[in-house]
């Protein structure tokens, strides 16, 4: 309001300014004779001075004028005040007109600076955010490894040597009651070793360092079957598959076997990693105990670190379970067109 007096009263003032002026140029110097007709002569029907008319004009114009260039910024304020607020939003560029006015190419080069600087700080914050999961798991990584260093160099071995110390009891003549205690004994002991292990090959996984994954599922096998009590036929294929999907596999079967070891009490283990139908096929199956999938919760973390591996690398999982009669852990990879022409020329020669 006080805008709107203000360049009113400054209008009104410019005017009468000017209109004097032009009355100077015309009439001359203000002189009573000069300008006498000014406020003698009426203007009917209400006898009105000519100069109180020409003041009541200037006002009105004055007034006018001030009212509209107040509507003018209050417009170009409103509009202004909509482009800032949507200036951050998302694909602002592209509700802006395509007109050449100051107003919209500020607008579009503001709007680019701050798409710039979003995209900008995203950036910086993922980044931020994958560092620091990088950085934890290579910590995580290196403490287990410790760990896994210091069982198998303490508890381990002396497992190892207990098994050994109750063996050669067991083998000496002793009354039945002793050697049935004694053979107990074995088994727990044997039990825990077999625990032991299972928690060694997951705390320190063997990593694929530039293997294929049927080498490292090869050399995992053959390190198994030098410590644990139980045979492991495998069959393994070379399959052309992604280093992604490599790794993925090889922590499934790694997690598969852990469980197996753990929980199963098999006798029997059977690896295979084969391609057919298009389809890279990674089983695991034991004749161990087996569990309720619904209902046992005992094996459900490493269950669901294979689910949710297998589904990280966009393929299918199957976990099959029958208490006492054991389990069986499937992935299918869908192989690509060439690997599989591949696979199909290799099998015909």
């Amino acid at each position: 309001m006080i805008a709107f007096i203000s360049r009113l009263f400054t209008l009104f003032i410019t005017f009468s300014i000017t209109l004097f002026t032009i009355l100077f140029l015309i009439l001359g110097e203000p002189t009573e004779e000069n300008w006498r007709f000014l406020w003698e002569d009426l203007v009917p029907p209400n006898q009105v001075p000519i100069i109180a008319i020409m003041l009541a004009i200037l006002f009105a114009l004055s007034f006018v004028i001030s009212l509209w260039m107040g509507f003018s910024l209050l417009l170009k304020e409103s509009t202004t005040t909509r482009y800032v607020r949507k200036i951050a939003e998302p694909n602002f560029s592209q509700t802006i007109g395509k007109s050449n006015s100051s107003l919209n190419k500020a607008m579009r080069v503001a709007n680019e600076l701050i798409e710039t600087q979003r995209a900008s700080l995203q950036r910086l914050a993922t980044e931020k955010v994958q560092t620091n999961d990088a950085i934890v798991q290579e910590r995580l990584l290196a403490e287990r490894q410790r760990l896994a260093r210091e069982l198998h160099d303490s508890v381990s071995q002396q497992l190892f040597a207990a098994s050994m110390l109750l063996s050669a009891l067991t083998e000496q003549e002793q009354d039945p009651k002793s050697q049935k205690q004694l053979g107990q004994v074995e088994k727990v002991v044997q039990q825990a070793q077999l625990e032991m292990r299972a928690l060694l090959l997951h705390l320190r996984p063997v990593a694929l360092r530039n293997k294929t994954l049927a080498e490292g599922l090869e050399d995992l096998i053959l390190e198994l079957q030098e410590k644990v009590y139980f045979n492991i036929d495998y069959q393994i294929e070379e399959i052309a598959l992604s280093k992604t999907e490599e790794d993925h596999l090889f922590r499934i079967a790694q997690e598969a076997l852990s469980n197996t070891l753990r929980h199963a009490k098999a006798n029997e283990v059977e690896l295979l990693f084969i391609a057919r139908d298009q389809l890279a096929i990674l089983r695991i199956q034991d004749n161990g105990l087996g569990f309720d999938v619904d209902g046992d919760k005992t094996s459900s973390y490493g269950l669901r670190n294979i689910a949710e591996r297998a589904v990280e690398i966009g393929c299918t999982y199957k976990i099959v379970s029958v208490p006492n009669e054991g389990t069986i852990v499937e992935v299918k990879v869908p192989l690509k067109m060439e690997v599989s022409l591949q696979k199909e020329v290799q099998e015909n020669d």
